[in-house]
């Protein structure tokens, strides 16, 4: 086997480190029946490390580049330029320069070609790295090939390649250049097909772009392509464009753009049949590799060229499934307000805990975040008509998605309900009898009596406790596992019926007084300053700490450079020490357990990082006065009671008012008395993870001391059926844990879809349409009012510092974000809807509110002046 030069015919994806992505894909598409490749040939990267180390300057060219931030452009720009041109005045090594001209000799030299770049780090699964380096086209001739060999592994280093390499964290001493030499087609029509929708994910459908002449013309944006889709063996869409120019080789060498006659520019550039064959061939090569392909094509003469196949690396994963049958995935984070990635362990909680609490929702990982399986929902009448509007409250445009589903009747009608074994249960079957008696109670009942969800909590606590205590290694990890299912529902059974009393209670606060007065919008003056609202709570509670810690700015200073295991005792050595800690202390053993993103049990809670408060204790300290806090709250309290009465003066003028206020009257004190037990159930599921979270760091440090991991947090990326074994018998699978932390740092990119189906297509969901003012941003209003301020963009909690009038504009708020709810005037986020927790606590506060506003934190800028409209939903950049 030749040194410097393989043919395709002698590569295929063990030739990866030889001859890069690009070649290695070149030679497994020659092995593909029925697949016409242009023959050719690889300059391997033994050529390429040859070629550069031939003197020590480009080791100090290259040595330059290793500390330079992916944002420096201008550094990149000089560093680059600087490679560039060393590398293109250097001499190609006659063994290399030989070889090559021997192989072209061979492959025809009477014949144009391409010359193209294949970077080791290229056409990968995890990153295409497409059009970060050169291709040069119709080279002809011995010295230009050589000349243009030379360029393309000089832009190894072009602005973007280098760019592209420090975003990704690519070391650029191990990226090594491969030359594809192949043999030119000159095409009719050309272009990219890709065998999955890059738009909606769906992988049934093929995506078609086709332009004449060459593709270069395509790829580099200088014309508009025809498009068309396939699905089944059907074309589903003929989209064609003008097509006002091409790209054509001349007979020298090189290329020229030239324009194509006005009658041939709206012309499809691809016949039907042509389609369906290139089609037929995309699902070949898609097959062979196994994956979702991006696909270079060439048509001439009746005949499909194929000269590229790269992975697809921008599609959203599938869910994980046992069989390939029709489905459709709700995302998990976004019901619960918290769409960053979840570990294998906390995954496997929720797993476990939703099979025990209702087994028809059973829930799968996909891309690193978990999906209800809602296929028997919508397999069913009943199901289709109540899903939207049970999701509504969770997320706006997450309703919006199921109902496009529900809409899709040739899909929906593919739906099968799952087998499940006899026995099974069904928590939303058992609580339809809860909800009844609710309703019941609470339209004939004098009064309604309100469980004291503090004790039984405590209770509960104090239960598992003990077991605990009791327990230990595997007998305590598999004591949790059937914990959390079991006791939950034991605990919403006691407070599902006034919490669901509550939800209908503002369903017909809202509907009645739409029709008795003509307005929507009462509810917001009533939620003010709800009793009873554990997540409002904490936030007056922190509020009442840092006007403890307010007159110590030398303990603020020490607070905010302070180290977390060390954060309480180092209070002692500052002014105001003496005085700070013990409420400190008080607050996290009340509030310890929380933090943001708490349904993972992986994440730190504030016990463990009381570092994380630091930001919203000084934001609390600049812009609010001592008390103030307490306060508004009272304000709030006031100004609803007035509303209240406001409401029922206003219904006793109407015709029946005596009976309209009487109906309402019950309502808003129903509403007023049990609308702040809706935060209690989550209050309960994160002290009962963080109890787990204890447990399971014990054992943690007991598999550090035997050597089974390197750190404690390595069980993290365990499920927790992996770390009962690990613990039993002293081993885990340290490759895996490996892969997986690898796999999980490319998971934190990734933007979960609100709906997956199984055909892979991400369903966002729309607004109907409405009458906004031009620019604005649309969104649902939860939480009445307007105002303007500067925009806080905060997407890590610890990071959010905010001061006096500015507005929250965030990803989503969980409960591990009420602190920063004192401090704001207003709330965007991405997510949610009227019920969550963002709207409950905002309306408590009386912030106007805007959620489910797609994008919001990168279409506004943090610093940028808005105007929130949480009356008509809608955020406008000022």
């Amino acid at each position: 086997m030749n040194q410097y030069v393989l043919y395709f015919s002698e590569t295929d994806k063990s030739s990866l480190a030889l001859v890069g992505g690009k070649g290695a894909n070149l030679g497994e598409l020659c092995h593909i029946p029925g697949v016409n490749v242009p023959t050719g040939f690889c300059i391997t990267t033994q050529a390429y490390t040859d070629f550069v180390n031939r003197s020590e300057e480009f080791a100090r060219l290259l040595e330059a580049l290793r500390d330079i931030e992916a944002e420096a452009l201008e550094t990149i720009k000089e560093a680059g330029r600087r490679i560039r041109t060393y590398l293109e005045n250097l001499d190609i090594p006659s063994p290399i320069s030989q070889e090559i001209i021997q192989a072209w000799q061979k492959t025809g030299s009477q014949h144009a070609y391409a010359v193209r770049s294949s970077a080791t780090a290229e056409d990968l699964p995890g990153a295409s790295f497409a059009g970060q380096q050169d291709t040069y086209l119709n080279i002809k001739g011995e010295n230009e090939l050589l000349v243009h060999v030379r360029k393309c592994w000089a832009s190894l280093f072009t602005d973007r390649a280098i760019t592209y390499r420090a975003k990704n964290g690519f070391d650029h001493r191990k990226v090594l250049l491969s030359v594809v030499v192949q043999q030119m087609v000159f095409p009719e029509v050309s272009g990219i097909m890709f065998t999955a929708d890059p738009v909606t994910g769906n992988r049934k459908v093929i995506s078609i772009d086709a332009a004449f002449g060459l593709g270069e013309a395509l790829v580099s944006g200088l014309v508009n392509a025809d498009l068309y889709k396939v699905r089944a063996e059907r074309i589903v869409k003929r989209q064609i464009a003008v097509k006002k120019l091409a790209i054509y080789p001349l007979a020298g060498g090189g290329t020229e753009e030239r324009d194509i006659p006005s009658q041939e520019q709206s012309k499809q550039a691809l016949p039907d049949e042509a389609i369906l064959a290139l089609a037929q061939v995309g699902r070949r090569i898609e097959e062979h590799f196994g994956r979702p392909q991006d696909i270079e094509w060439g048509y001439t003469d009746g005949r499909i060229y194929v000269v590229q196949s790269r992975p697809i690396t921008t599609l959203y994963p599938l869910p994980e499934l046992p069989d390939a049958t029709s489905g459709v995935y709700v995302s998990f984070g976004h019901v619960q307000m918290m769409t960053d990635p979840i570990k294998p362990l906390g995954m496997s909680i929720w797993a476990k805990t939703m099979a025990t609490i209702d087994s028809q929702y059973s829930i799968v990982p996909a891309g690193g975040h978990l999906y209800f399986d809602i296929t028997d929902t919508l397999a069913s009448w009943l199901g289709r008509k109540t899903a939207p509007a049970l999701y509504s409250k969770s997320d706006v445009l997450l309703s919006s998605a199921i109902a496009e589903v529900i809409r899709r009747r040739d899909f929906i009608a593919t739906l099968k309900p799952r087998k499940r074994a006899a026995g099974t249960k069904s928590y939303m079957r058992k609580s339809m009898g809860t909800m009844a008696g609710g309703m019941y109670e609470m339209l004939f009942r004098e009064k309604l009596e309100a469980p004291d969800v503090t004790a039984i909590s405590s209770q509960i606590l104090s239960e598992l406790q003990s077991e605990l205590s009791r327990r230990s290694g595997r007998d305590r990890l598999e004591f949790l596992a059937n914990h959390f299912g079991k006791v939950f529902m034991v605990f919403m059974d006691t407070i599902g019926k006034p919490v669901f009393v509550a939800w209908l209670a503002s369903l017909l606060i809202g509907r009645l007084a739409r029709r008795w007065l003509g307005e929507s919008s009462v509810l917001d003056e009533l939620t003010k300053s709800a009793p009873g609202n554990v997540s409002t709570e904490m936030g007056l509670e922190l509020g009442d700490l840092a006007d403890v810690i307010r007159p110590y700015p030398a303990a603020l200073e020490y607070m905010k450079g302070a180290d977390d295991a060390t954060f309480l005792d180092g209070l002692e050595r500052v002014e105001g020490g003496a005085a700070i800690r013990p409420a400190f202390t008080a607050f996290l053993a009340k509030y310890g357990m929380r933090c943001p993103g708490e349904i993972d049990i992986t994440r730190p809670r504030w016990r463990e990082k009381p570092t994380q408060l630091v930001p919203s204790i000084i934001s609390h300290i600049q812009s609010t006065e001592p008390g103030e806090h307490r306060l508004k709250f009272a304000q709030g309290r006031v100004e609803a009671e007035q509303a209240a009465q406001t409401l029922l003066l206003r219904l006793q003028r109407k015709l029946g008012g005596s009976f309209k206020a009487r109906l309402m009257g019950k309502l808003v004190r129903t509403y007023r008395e049990f609308i702040g037990l809706r935060e209690y159930p989550k209050y309960l599921m994160v002290s009962l993870l963080d109890e787990y979270k204890r447990v399971i760091m014990e054992e943690a440090a007991r598999l550090v001391e035997r050597g089974t991991v390197d750190r404690a947090e390595d069980v993290f990326y365990l499920t927790l059926e992996e770390l009962t074994a690990a613990v039993a018998t002293g081993r885990a699978d340290r490759d895996k844990i490996t892969a997986l932390k690898e796999k999980y740092a490319k998971y934190e990119k990734l933007k979960p879809p609100r709906v997956l189906t199984s055909e892979g297509e991400a369903i966002v969901g729309s607004y109907a349409q409405r009458d906004l003012p031009e620019g604005a941003l649309a969104g649902a209003p939860v939480s009445a009012g307007v105002v303007e301020g500067r925009a806080r963009v905060v997407t890590k909690l610890e990071e959010a510092v905010l001061e006096k009038g500015d507005i929250l504009v965030a990803p989503f708020t969980d409960p591990g974000w009420t602190p920063l709810f004192v401090s704001a005037s207003g709330l965007v986020t991405e997510i949610g809807g009227l019920m969550t927790h963002g709207a409950v606590v905002a309306r408590e506060y009386g912030l106007p509110a805007v959620v489910g506003v797609e994008n919001a934190t990168k279409l506004i800028k943090d610093g940028q002046k808005i105007r929130v409209n949480g009356t008509d939903g809608y955020v406008e950049i000022l």
